[in-house]
């Protein structure tokens, strides 16, 4: 033990007897389970004694390293004693022994992740005690056999299979198939194996005194907050590793007393459907781990759900009718009073009923969406509660097909789930096959190391995308995100021959042509063709999100540049184009040979008439985005990469492009090689081009003024362009390029005869444009955050190469959490503040709103709403995600105001 604390704290709560210490808005000290086994007591049902260890003391465990506050020792003996005046029963007395469990508990649910340890306190001497207390010596020695397994797997660290295999030896022996078949003398037997087995490993015989194995549960639950698959969890679902979890102990009731007696877990409503009705099962002669353990088949709880299942061993409902009659009404008040679906453990010992623990449940986003409207709809709570239970990022299971849970997997490969969805098709390694083999008809997965802005058709035409290398923000992830295709990237066990068309995974190999499904909502590649499940956007969906819509105050817009796009984001309720990247409509076939003539061109004259026959083309894909967006903002970022990207690389590809197109083929590759840059993404871009070659930007105005012109002539709705000037550091390069704007705007407006009302601002995504917003903003009318590029350009960090360590950097606790995903709003949210002040206070009304990846992200979106932020924009199947977090952060921003 450690040394005394200076300062008394309480470490222990104890509940049990119709009263508690706590209740259910302590989750954050005594976690999830003590809280509401506390508030269960409080309100009467019948909950076995206990008492809860803190989450404080957990981090004072870890704090101190790994030892315990030098006054736990007498809470925790306080909080026993308590137990035992309850149960009438005494901890470590071999002739009336008291058995507790000990299971962690953390403010936030996390099934599975952490340990637990039943029937503690057996010994020896306890079990023929215990035996004798209940009249009944296999169910002791059935307890203590479990007990030795469980303990020795989860405090001493044994493998948990070995126990298995002594088991299934006298099974065998036995010619028995079912743990139930054994009787007392035959687990007398396999504990004297057991504890032989744990002599024979570690050299010591299984511990005999209780109260060493209290202690030793106790440091086994504390230490599996940082067990792997716990870290692994917490990732997933952003839940900080500071939070800790709290330890519960609580005295055993036994679910293995005969047939009278049971466990199991039910939900009050259906988890993957959200239909109400009771779901769940249970065990007769049990204990808890058996129902999940899978070595006997659990029943149904209900009749009808047996009889629609086909099964022939009682329901709950018919087996111990009158027990199923309380619970029932138990459940109900639960549901009722928690005012959400609850996921609930019970035992039955001789009859009686017992409550072990109530948490909402996890559910599918199609079950919270119907289980929330429901509720809403039922009155227990409003509106506004049930657009605030629905977990936004959850949506993407609704938008993409997904794969049917009922289906096998067999799973080759596993990267990240970039992107999510599923798609099942024909494996292509190049960006030409997928389309050559896409406008055939046929399904293709486009398979690559890597992928650049040239595979944009491709991915175009592919039904889904993986990548053997980058992260979940790298340019396969971005784009594929942004067409609502699935994508797995970083799968690095994939290793691809793209000479022979081929890939190797796990030691099999996989031909050009070969079928693989992915999953990217998993990040996995599985082998063959798996069913898959349509969305459907109706019903609850729709009423859940028109509730949303009228609570929120930031616009969501989409980020598009192609009919498709626009159409998908204007379904999924998109306010407007926060971004049509340009450059993407440069790399289509029928006009790459003209942009790179125009680059080879060897001074303006040569580049205007290259540039000429991209002009109509060009305004041909603005009045498609203008007619389907009908009036709504349109968003449009002049060129921004550099050149080079535009031209082939190599000989091979220099000579293929110069036999397509007539072009110079030594011209091309000296070229190319003239445009190399050491640091392209700080080089030669952005507006840099505008400045140098401003031939090519008023081009591009002339095309967005002419397409707006053509859509008022017609009797539409004329849209208000947003004209985007990309990687703006000075106010003097926004006055060139406001000027330049300008001008070629009004010589169209002339030209036309027609006033065209449209707005001129930039993209701020470096830190000086940020610290000089008001520079910028005497001459721009909007500012767009770039955020992906603000993030690199903050911290120095290539977002395409960041995912070698940023693991590393969450796992040490540097970074919370992946700032290309959620925004820095320490640094790059900072910044964003300096800018918005800055630039507002320049140009009153100046329309401030952001475009990069973190458009889309819950988090990002509530620090949005908190600087007040005029409108996100995100991928097109994000827009719902975005819709409904921008709802919430409204009404958490109200919260706070109250």
């Amino acid at each position: 033990m450690a040394v005394e604390t200076a300062v008394k704290t309480r470490w222990v709560y104890t509940f049990g007897g119709g009263r508690a210490d706590g209740d259910a808005s302590m989750k954050n000290l005594l976690g999830g389970k003590g809280a509401n086994l506390a508030e269960m007591s409080s309100l009467g049902l019948p909950v076995p004694p206990g008492f809860t260890i803190t989450t404080e003391c957990c981090t004072y465990y870890y704090a101190e390293g790994r030892t315990y506050p030098g006054d736990l020792k007498d809470q925790v003996t306080a909080g026993l004693t308590q137990i035992e005046q309850t149960t009438g029963r005494t901890f470590g007395d071999p002739a009336n022994p008291l058995l507790v469990s000990v299971r962690s508990g953390a403010r936030a649910s996390m099934p599975g992740m952490m340990d637990t340890v039943l029937n503690l306190g057996l010994n020896d001497a306890t079990a023929e005690g215990l035996a004798k207390l209940a009249g009944d010596r296999r169910f002791a020695y059935d307890s203590y056999r479990r007990f030795i397994q469980m303990y020795s797997n989860v405090v001493l660290g044994l493998d948990h299979h070995m126990f298995e295999e002594i088991l299934d030896e006298h099974k065998d022996r036995l010619d028995v198939t079912v743990d139930t078949a054994l009787a007392a003398e035959d687990w007398e037997a396999v504990v004297a194996d057991y504890k032989t087995a744990v002599q024979n490993e570690l050299g010591a015989p299984f511990p005999q005194d209780p109260q060493a194995q209290l202690w030793g549960a106790v440091g086994a639950v504390f230490a599996s907050w940082m067990n792997d698959r716990a870290k692994f969890y917490r990732r997933m679902h952003d839940i900080p590793e500071s939070w800790g979890t709290a330890v519960n102990i609580q005295a055993m009731v036994f679910g293995n007393m005969g047939e009278t007696s049971a466990t199991g877990v039910a939900f009050t409503r259906n988890p993957s459907t959200g239909e109400n009705r009771l779901y769940g099962e249970f065990l007769i002669n049990a204990q808890g781990e058996d129902v999940v353990a899978g070595i006997r088949t659990p029943q149904a709880l209900t009749k009808i759900a047996r009889e629609e299942m086909g099964e022939k061993n009682p329901s709950m409902e018919e087996a111990l009718p009158d027990v199923f009659a309380q619970f029932k009404t138990v459940v109900e008040k639960l549901e009722k009073h928690y005012r959400d679906m609850q996921d609930i453990e019970f035992t039955v010992e001789k009859g009686r009923l017992y409550m072990l623990q109530t948490r909402n449940g996890k559910r599918t986003a199609k079950a919270a969406l119907k289980v929330a409207v429901d509720l809403a709809s039922e009155g227990l709570i409003s509106r506004e509660e049930a657009v605030m239970r629905v977990e936004p990022g959850s949506l993407d299971q609704l938008l993409h097909p997904t794969i049917d849970p009922g289906s096998p997997r067999e799973v080759i490969a596993t990267g990240l789930p970039a992107s999510p969805g599923a798609a099942t098709g024909k494996v292509v390694f190049t960006a030409e096959e997928a389309e050559r083999m896409g406008s055939a008809g046929e399904s293709v997965i486009l398979m690559r190391e890597e992928t650049s802005p040239e595979d944009i058709r491709g991915m175009d035409a592919a039904r889904g995308i993986v990548t053997a290398r980058g992260g979940m923000t790298s340019h396969a992830a971005v784009v594929a995100r942004g067409m609502g295709r699935p994508c797995v990237s970083g799968a690095g066990e994939i290793h691809i021959d793209a000479k022979v068309r081929e890939f190797r995974a796990r030691g099999r190999t996989f031909r050009e042509g070969d079928i693989v499904t992915i999953d990217g909502s998993t990040g996995e590649v599985l082998s063959g063709a798996v069913k898959m499940i349509e969305p459907e956007l109706s019903g609850d969906f729709a009423t859940l999100m028109g509730w949303a819509d009228g609570v929120r105050r930031l616009k969501v817009r989409a980020n598009a540049e192609t009919a498709l796009d626009a159409k998908t984001a204007r379904q999924f309720g998109a306010e407007g184009i926060g971004l049509c990247r340009t450059e993407h409509m440069f790399f289509d076939p029928d006009r790459i040979a003209a942009v790179r003539e125009m680059i080879l061109a060897d001074d303006t004259a040569g580049r205007r008439a290259a540039l000429a026959k991209i002009l109509p083309m060009q305004r041909d894909d603005f009045v498609e985005l203008f007619q389907i967006m009908e009036g709504l903002p349109v968003t449009i970022r002049l060129l921004d990469p550099p050149l080079h990207e535009f031209l082939p690389h190599t000989e091979e590809d220099v000579a293929a492009v110069a036999e397509a197109t007539g072009l110079d083929a030594k011209k091309l590759l000296r070229r190319a090689q003239e445009l190399h840059e050491v640091n392209p993404m700080l080089g030669h871009r952005g507006c840099r081009l505008g400045v140098a070659y401003p031939e090519i930007y008023e081009m591009q105005v002339r095309a967005i003024i002419e397409a707006a012109c053509q859509i008022a002539a017609s009797g539409k709705t004329a849209p208000i362009p947003e004209i985007m000037h990309p990687l703006v550091a000075k106010g003097e390069e926004m006055k060139f390029l406001r000027e330049l704007t300008d001008r070629e705007a009004k010589k169209v407006m002339a030209e036309q005869g027609r006033a065209i009302e449209y707005q001129v601002g930039t993209m701020v995504e470096l830190p000086r444009a940020a610290i000089r917003a008001a520079d910028l903003a005497e001459h721009a009318e909007f500012f767009s955050f770039g955020t992906n590029d603000l993030t690199q350009t903050t911290f120095g960090i290539s977002r395409d190469d960041s995912g070698r360590f940023l693991n590393t950097y969450i796992e040490k606790g540097i970074f919370d959490k992946d700032p290309f995903v959620t925004i820095d709003t320490e640094g790059v949210g900072d910044l964003i503040r300096i800018a918005a002040e800055r630039g507002r206070a320049a140009r009153p009304g100046i329309k401030l709103g952001i475009c990069g990846e973190h458009g889309g992200d819950p988090a990002s979106i509530a620090f949005c709403e908190a600087i007040g932020l005029d409108y996100v924009s995100c991928s097109a199947y994000r827009v719902p995600i975005a819709r409904l977090a921008a709802a919430q952060a409204a009404i958490g921003e109200r919260e706070k105001d109250r």
